[in-house]
C-alpha cells in the first residue's frame, strides 16, 4: 500500500506544452498573467536514487491565466540533466549525492568550486529574461510560453563571489535586485549586491570565519539582515568527502558559537548592528520592517541543522518521516547591537511564508500566508493566512491533499476583492495535481484546474501579472 505523501518524491516523466486545462469553479476577470514555478522533476539517474530532497533534476511548471488556464511542464536542460539523461550518471556533487565521476574528478572539482547547474530551486527575472535559479554560479534562461531552456547567465561576473544565493529580491525602491554572493576560502564572504539589467554593484561585505549556511535574507529600504548562525559547512570534511565520497550533508555541521543577525546599512555599506541570538535554522523569511530603534524581523524558524540533514529522500519516503518542526517567529533587533529577542508567533510543521510582496516589503503588515502540516502529518496538508502578531489563522484543507507554496496575488484597485492565493496541490488519491484558486482575505476556494498529471512536489514560484510583471515574492 503507497503511503499518500509519498506520491511527491515520485519521478514525472512526462512533459506537456500548451495542454488547456479544465476548471472548476470561477476564475476573478482580473486574474490575467503567468504563473510559473520550480522544483524536483526525476529523483533518480541512471539505477541510482538520489539522496536529498534538493538533489533531483529541475522541472519548471508554468501556467498561463488568461479566461482559462494554459499548463505546461519541462525539465529543465541544465549540464547535470543532460550529462544523467545521456551518461545515466551524476555529474558534479549534490547536496546529497556524491558525483558518479574518478576521485581525482571529485578532488579537482572541489579544489576548484565546480557547483551543480541544476536549477531547482525557484525562477526569477534577471536582465529581462526568465530563468531557473538556486544557488549557483548560473542561472539557465527560460522561454516563458514553452518553458525551453534558452541559455545560461553568469551570476558571478562583476562580483568576487563563488556563487550567488537562489532567493534575490525584488527592491520596489530602486527597481532592481538584491541579493547576496558567497566566497568561499580562509574565511567566508557575503557580499550583497544590486543587479540593475545586465549591470551589477556590489555594496556591502561581511565576512565570517566559519562558513555559515545562509539561504534567504531580509530586505528593508535602508538594512539587510543576514541570519548568520551556527549550522553549516565544515570545509575540510567538505573536501574529505571528495575523497571519500560522502556530500555537503554529510559536512553540515554545528560551530561552537552563538548565532546572531547581521544588520548591514545599504547606504553606507557597515554592519550597522550584530544581535546575538539563541541559535535556529533559517529558510525563509517573511517581511522585515523597522519600528522605533529597531528592527523587527519574520520568518520560520527550526531549532537546528537537521533541518537540512534530515531532509533525505529516504527518510520523506518513508511511512512516517521525521520532518523538523518550523514555527512562525518574530525576533526583534536593537540596532544598538543590543541582543535580539524572539517570540513564537504560530507553532508549526510550517514553511513557504508569503506577504503581499513587493508592495508590504519592509514594511509594517498584518498578514501572511503559509503552507503548513495538521497535526497529522509532518508535510503540509493546508494553506493558512496567518494573522501577524498574534498568530490567528483561516485556513483551507483539501481532502487527501498536500498543498505547495501559497502564492499571494493582489487585485487591481477596481477589484471588489483584495486578492487571491495560488497553490498547485498533490491530490494522493487520484495520484494527480491540480492549480487551486482561493480568495485571499477568507481563503475559501474559488477555482480549481485540475492538471493530466501528477506532479512532484514543489519549490518556488512567481506569479507575472500581464498588465505589471513584477514578481510575487522574494
Amino acid at each position: 500500500m503507497t503511503v499518500p505523501h509519498r506520491r511527491g518524491f515520485e519521478t514525472q516523466h512526462e512533459e506537456v506544452a500548451g495542454v488547456a486545462l479544465p476548471v472548476e469553479g470561477d476564475l476573478p476577470a482580473w486574474l490575467r498573467g503567468r504563473y510559473v514555478a520550480n522544483g524536483p522533476g526525476q529523483f533518480e539517474v541512471g539505477d541510482r536514487t538520489l539522496g536529498h530532497w534538493f538533489d533531483p533534476l529541475a522541472m519548471v511548471r508554468g501556467f498561463a491565466i488568461d479566461d482559462g488556464v494554459t499548463y505546461t511542464n519541462r525539465f529543465v536542460r541544465s549540464r547535470d540533466y543532460e550529462y544523467a539523461r545521456d551518461r545515466g550518471r551524476v555529474r558534479t556533487q549534490f547536496p546529497g549525492t556524491a558525483p558518479d565521476r574518478p576521485m581525482w574528478t571529485r578532488i579537482r572539482q572541489a579544489l576548484t568550486g565546480v557547483f551543480p547547474d541544476n536549477p531547482v530551486i525557484g525562477v526569477a527575472r534577471i536582465g529581462g529574461e526568465l530563468a531557473a535559479i538556486t544557488e549557483s554560479p548560473v542561472a539557465l534562461t527560460l522561454d516563458p510560453e514553452t518553458l525551453a531552456t534558452t541559455g545560461r547567465i553568469d551570476l558571478t561576473a562583476g562580483l568576487d563571489a563563488d556563487l550567488t544565493l537562489g532567493h534575490p529580491h525584488y527592491d520596489p525602491w530602486r527597481a532592481c535586485l538584491v541579493n547576496l554572493g558567497v566566497s568561499y576560502g580562509r574565511e567566508t564572504t557575503y557580499t550583497l549586491f544590486r543587479r540593475d539589467g545586465g549591470s551589477v554593484a556590489p555594496t556591502a561585505a561581511v565576512a565570517f570565519d566559519d562558513a555559515p549556511y545562509v539561504h534567504s535574507f531580509a530586505l528593508t529600504e535602508r538594512y539587510a539582515v543576514l541570519p548568520a548562525m551556527p549550522f553549516g559547512l565544515d570545509p575540510t570534511a567538505l573536501l574529505l568527502g571528495a575523497i571519500s565520497g560522502t556530500t555537503f550533508v554529510d559536512a553540515f555541521d554545528r560551530f561552537d558559537r552563538p548565532g546572531e543577525f547581521v544588520v548591514v546599512d545599504r547606504e553606507t555599506g557597515a554592519v550597522a548592528a550584530r544581535n546575538r541570538v539563541d541559535p535556529l535554522f533559517v529558510y525563509h523569511h517573511a517581511n522585515a520592517f523597522a519600528d522605533g530603534d529597531e528592527l523587527v524581523v519574520d520568518l520560520v524558524g527550526y531549532r537546528d541543522q537537521r533541518a537540512v540533514t534530515d531532509l533525505t529522500l529516504a527518510n520523506l519516503r518513508s511511512e512516517t518521516p521525521s520532518v523538523p518542526r518550523g514555527d512562525l517567529k518574530r525576533y526583534r533587533l536593537p540596532l544598538d547591537g543590543g541582543r535580539a529577542t524572539g517570540e513564537t508567533i504560530r507553532e508549526g510543521h510550517m514553511e513557504f511564508p508569503v506577504i503581499d510582496y513587493p508592495a508590504r516589503l519592509g514594511e509594517s503588515y498584518d498578514r501572511l500566508y503559509v503552507a503548513e502540516a495538521d497535526g497529522q502529518s509532518a508535510l503540509p496538508t493546508r494553506l493558512a493566512r496567518v494573522s501577524v502578531p498574534d498568530g490567528e489563522a483561516v485556513t483551507w484543507a483539501p481532502s487527501n491533499g498536500f498543498p505547495g507554496e501559497p502564492i499571494f496575488v493582489r487585485a487591481p484597485e477596481d477589484a471588489d476583492a483584495e486578492g487571491v492565493v495560488l497553490s498547485v496541490v498533490l491530490d494522493a488519491a487520484a495520484n494527480r495535481s491540480f492549480l487551486v484558486v482561493l480568495d485571499a482575505t477568507t481563503i475559501e476556494e474559488r477555482a480549481r484546474a485540475p492538471l493530466p498529471h501528477r506532479l512532484p512536489y514543489g519549490f518556488h514560484g512567481q506569479f507575472y501579472a500581464a498588465a505589471d510583471p513584477v514578481r510575487s515574492m522574494a
